[in-house]
């Protein structure tokens, strides 16, 4: 689920806790106010309460705020029942301490040990439906529920969510005290938020801080994001607890922290209640969540892809493939389009357009604003319903340096394009990348398939040398690749 910003600066991690040790970090930053009356100053639009305010809504969230232990099963011999981005994590995190393919059983003859995990839930109905991180149980054989009054219930899983890192459970219990959807699309940065969860084990504790930044995407940590990001303590245990405005609405699930210790630094994120609340209720009603789906895979916007496509500004989503028999084919949706409005809502990039698609009706009718080799023009199309295994948007970067200096192609025959993942033999396959020269700089690797140049189609070395011979120097060349099954275009210089 998770992934780092950066190596030199730490990782971004989910939040729960194996053998009380962590599974995904968390984090914050130190709030610059103090903790007394005098210091909390009025935001604007934040509707702030006074410190006593504090304690009502911290006294009205707690009591459905609850502790959620699991025992699951991993694989000691090769740690296969471990996902790779959760080893990735952990390895990371902890210097690889489960040894070779996963070792850590002391007994080495014990090749099926339990761990136990621990994290925090956020009781949504009286009934006892509950809403937590899909890593906090992820595998679990057993799940086990606590309430702060120390009652103690057997947890059934509903349904989860991998793509979102949620998930539902369900405890037999009636008249439980819950918490109520907040509006997360109201937030304002800057206004004060309430984080409550179980960190390291420590029931019911809660932490104030602000909405540092909202909408937050393009982190890696799921597949789709929506992310608040704040400053108010989270730590280890906390992923699936609650953060709340200052009326005790629900408006976020902890999920996942920035850290070089795994430990608090002042920036955790929650998933935004506008996406929860949808995949809860979807969960509920059928065990599974239904998502909206055009068909296409995007790309981010460079200043010179920009240019390359004839904008004025760097805002839209790439169209860099378009699934055949899709919704967005029998629009008319091209690849090299555009889409810089959404229903009339402008789009700012794939990853807000992934959002407005996925939340989007299943059948109903959108209409799309798309920029089509420098003219803007209006589709309308009838979302679908993504399937299972579909990657409805896949939001990928372009790069943008001197490039086609070191590169070395050679013909596409069948054999080579089956192993790319590739299908047909038009275009040609980038054999080597000279360390450190402009086309590695570019991002052009080994395995890539240019298939066009300026839109012009390259089906032969022969249509390369030409068109690489038309470029003049320092002008811009826009290149289609093909990587792994998934287009991409690129801009670089000559």
């Amino acid at each position: 689920m998770s992934s780092h910003l950066h190596p030199m600066i730490g990782s971004i991690l989910g939040i729960g806790l194996v053998s009380g040790a962590l599974i995904w970090g968390s984090h914050s930053l130190t709030p610059s106010y103090a903790s007394n009356a005098s210091s909390q100053g009025t935001v604007p639009g934040a509707g702030v309460p006074p410190a006593p305010g504090f304690t009502d809504v911290a006294k009205r969230v707690t009591p459905a705020v609850v502790n959620i232990t699991t025992v699951m099963t991993e694989n000691i011999a090769d740690g296969s029942s471990v996902p790779d981005e959760l080893r990735e994590r952990m390895e990371e995190f902890f210097g690889k301490p489960f040894g070779p393919r996963g070792r850590r059983s002391e007994d080495p003859f014990d090749h099926r040990a339990p761990r136990r995990g621990q994290g925090s839930g956020v009781i949504i109905s009286s009934d006892g439906y509950i809403v937590t991180n899909n890593h906090v149980i992820a595998q679990a054989r057993e799940v086990s529920v606590t309430l702060p009054d120390k009652r103690e219930f057997k947890g059934k899983i509903v349904g989860v969510d991998p793509k979102s890192d949620l998930a539902v459970i369900k405890i037999n219990a009636d008249h439980l005290p819950s918490v109520t959807w907040g509006d997360a699309s109201n937030l304002q940065v800057g206004e004060y938020v309430l984080a409550v969860g179980n960190p390291f084990g420590l029931n019911s504790t809660v932490t104030l801080g602000i909405v540092s930044a909202v909408g937050r995407g393009h982190m890696g940590i799921t597949q789709y994001e929506d992310f608040i990001q704040t400053d108010a303590a989270i730590n280890p245990g906390n992923s699936g607890g609650a953060l709340v405005n200052t009326k005790g609405e629900l408006v976020g699930i902890n999920t996942a922290i920035f850290s070089q210790t795994g430990g608090y630094q002042g920036v955790g994120f929650a998933v935004s209640s506008t996406m929860v609340k949808p995949i809860y209720e979807s969960l509920i009603k059928s065990g599974k969540v239904v998502r909206g789906y055009l068909g296409i895979g995007l790309q981010g916007l460079n200043q010179d892809l920009a240019a390359a496509f004839g904008l004025k500004n760097v805002k839209g989503a790439l169209i860099s493939d378009v699934k055949a028999g899709s919704p967005a084919d029998q629009a008319g949706i091209k690849q090299g389009d555009v889409i810089v409005s959404y229903q009339g809502t402008p789009v700012e990039d794939g990853v807000a357009l992934q959002r407005l698609v996925t939340r989007t009706t299943v059948g109903v009718r959108v209409t799309l604003n798309v920029i089509r080799d420098g003219n803007e023009r209006e589709l309308t199309v009838r979302v679908g319903e993504q399937p299972d295994e579909s990657k409805v948007v896949k939001v990928q970067h372009g790069g943008s340096d001197d490039a086609l200096s070191g590169l070395v192609v050679e013909e596409l025959d069948q054999d080579r394009a089956r192993q790319l993942g590739f299908h047909g033999t038009s275009g040609v396959v980038v054999t080597k990348v000279d360390p450190d020269s402009g086309a590695e700089r570019a991002g052009l690797s080994a395995g890539d398939v240019i298939q066009e140049m300026n839109r012009r189609p390259i089906k032969s070395v022969k249509d390369f040398e030409k068109a690489s011979a038309d470029l003049k120097k320092g002008a811009n060349v826009l290149i289609l690749i093909n990587r792994r099954g998934s287009s991409l275009f690129v801009s670089v210089k000559v």
